[in-house]
């Protein structure tokens, strides 16, 4: 058994050295492959983290009028908190607000040079009880809250939780519908690439067949060839995930966070890196085969 190991190690190394371009170019348009699903599984995670963490902490902003006094919001603050909905009131005044969205811009902050600073209004940041997160009894307390005196506007991200929904979704599909695409036309460069390599040994495994080699250690070494293209896709794909995470990451400002964990972007757990290496090794190992059946069919007919 382990001199066949060897001996289908030693084949298909030679097979990879033999036709280095054409194997390179085959792991190359892998590696595009996996990158698109990758990016697609990247995004989709992102968002669901993002989904998650807006229904974990479902939040209300009631924004407040400018010319209220100090008396006028604290008991404004007492009739809010008082509410059974409410777990917690947060008051954010102008001056405040603009402290945080200073910080939340970070070094592009100076995009706010020029502005007042009273621009941003004070709010109360009213946090809902687990019990009352329902998208029915939100709509119900933020329509009570709207017609409390002294608030302007309430907004609320159940709204944004729905349409998030939607936008995961439709990611979700995209990813198995454009990747499934890039699969199948993957699936037969890997395969046109086994015929390469099956041409250029032909004398070679004619005389295998002669000397009783069986199907099964003739065809391993080119399968083997084929899952070795699918992991060297796979590690580049991942590869250039990471680059494309750590370039976004750095690019887009730590703004973002104004509008919840989005800002903590996260890479790939292992199991979705551990999907991508297995179908980039099942999809090698598979086109291989199938181009192995119809081929050795062709050539005994």
């Amino acid at each position: 058994m382990w001199s066949r190991i060897a001996f289908v190690a030693r084949r298909a190394g030679n097979n990879l050295r033999e036709l280095f371009w054409t194997h390179f170019l085959t792991a190359v348009a892998m590696t595009m492959t996996l990158f698109v699903f990758g990016a697609f599984m990247l995004l989709q995670e992102n968002l669901q983290n993002l989904l998650k963490g807006w229904g974990d902490q479902i939040q209300i902003n009631a924004y407040l009028e400018k010319n209220l006094d100090n008396i006028d919001v604290q008991n404004l603050w007492q009739r809010i908190r008082s509410l059974p909905e409410v777990q917690e009131v947060r008051y954010i005044s102008s001056a405040q607000a603009w402290k945080d969205f200073q910080g939340a811009l970070g070094a592009q902050s100076g995009v706010l040079e020029g502005l007042p600073q009273d621009v941003l209004p004070a709010s109360f940041e009213i946090t809902i009880k687990p019990t009352f997160r329902d998208s029915p009894l939100v709509e119900g307390l933020a329509a009570r809250l709207k017609k409390e005196k002294g608030i302007t506007v309430v907004e609320y991200p159940q709204e944004w939780v729905q349409r998030l929904n939607l936008v995961v979704l439709a990611v979700r599909w995209a990813k198995w519908i454009l990747g499934g695409a890039l699969f199948m036309v993957t699936f037969f460069i890997v395969g046109s690439t086994v015929k390469l390599a099956l041409l250029a040994r032909k004398d070679e495994i004619e005389m295998m067949q002669l000397f009783g080699a069986s199907k099964q250690l003739i065809q391993a070494p080119f399968i083997v060839e084929g899952m070795t293209q699918g992991i060297v896709g796979g590690l580049l794909s991942i590869l250039c995930l990471w680059l494309l995470f750590q370039s976004l990451r750095d690019v887009i400002p730590s703004g973002v966070g104004l509008i919840g964990p989005l800002a903590q972007f996260e890479f790939l757990d292992l199991r979705s890196a551990g999907v991508i290496l297995a179908i980039g090794l099942l999809l090698g190992g598979a086109g291989s085969l199938f181009s192995l059946q119809r081929f050795i069919k062709t050539w005994r007919s």
